[in-house]
């Protein structure tokens, strides 16, 4: 294949994955004119229109994405074995794309990743938050951080956090106005504060487990957001029940603030777990930053 093919296939990849000339030429270092000939003129070569493009936006023809399924694998293992260039130097180097959602972001790795950073200066890490569930090869990310039961199967898993536990909680003035739910099923009864995931638009169904048995509960009531900053203002101002992890209303629960209930129906579930496509070889940079998480 002629070298001037391969770069314009792998400039392709990354205009179909940022659906935009203008993001993916600030990523390639190009600028988007000389990014739009070069489409241009691989679209004649192979003859066939592999972008469809308007004024606001860029998206893959049937062809293009036909094409995007097959090379994006292919690039990513070139990448791979660049990559394990690194092994050859004194420190790991180069850039790890990972993807999780908001409150891995704001809590784990906020409290995990500038300690890595500081500890790896040739490393750069990007972090794109996102509550969808998303390819990680046809995308271009290195790694995804989520929860044990939304990972692929076909991915290598690495746990990198501890068990966690999840809380129904409100005001005490909250619960002795409405009375306090003694089974899950109350709670249909109760105004809750619920959490709708941007990535699928669905409602976050509370799940509860006692003595083996399993039970999800569809709540409903003022507030539906995707920000638990936002929940829990409006939990600790008695709008309604919340349904959160319990580190987050340690302090909350500590000072009388908020109350539990239904302790005995929230049982602890493993927690965060870092998953990469399976190769024969991780990449260094990756390898050091699963190293670190895991501590």
């Amino acid at each position: 294949m002629m070298r001037q093919n391969l770069n314009d296939l792998a400039a392709f990849a990354v205009i179909a994955r940022t659906r935009s000339f203008t993001a993916a030429a600030a990523e390639l270092g190009v600028s988007p004119s000389a990014l739009s000939h070069a489409m241009r003129a691989l679209e004649e070569r192979l003859d066939l229109r592999l972008l469809a493009r308007t004024t606001r936006s860029v998206a893959p023809t049937e062809a293009g994405a036909a094409l995007l399924d097959r090379l994006a694998p292919a690039l990513a293992e070139i990448d791979a074995g660049l990559a394990t260039l690194a092994e050859w130097r004194a420190s790991p180097a180069g850039t790890v794309r990972l993807t999780t959602f908001h409150w891995l972001a704001s809590t784990l790795l906020s409290r995990k990743l500038p300690g890595f950073l500081s500890s790896h200066p040739g490393v750069t890490v990007e972090v794109n938050v996102d509550d969808g569930l998303r390819d990680l090869v046809s995308l271009g990310f290195d790694a995804g951080i989520r929860f044990s039961e939304s990972v692929e199967r076909d991915m290598i898993a690495v746990r990198i956090g501890p068990s966690l536990r999840m809380a129904v909680v409100a005001t005490p003035d909250y619960w002795n106005t409405h009375g306090r739910p003694r089974h899950p099923r109350d709670l249909l009864a109760h105004p809750c504060i619920s959490y709708r995931n941007l990535g699928n638009g669905s409602l976050l169904p509370w799940d509860f487990e006692k003595d083996g048995k399993e039970l999800r509960i569809q709540v409903r009531g003022p507030l539906a957001c995707n920000s638990a900053d936002l929940a829990l203002a409006a939990v600790r101002a008695g709008c309604g029940a919340g349904w959160t992890e319990q580190d987050d209303v340690a302090e909350d629960l500590a000072t009388g603030r908020l109350e539990r209930v239904l302790d005995e129906w929230c049982q602890p579930y493993p927690g965060a777990f870092l998953f990469h496509p399976s190769r024969r070889q991780v990449p260094a940079m990756l390898r050091a930053l699963i190293d670190h998480l895991k501590e």
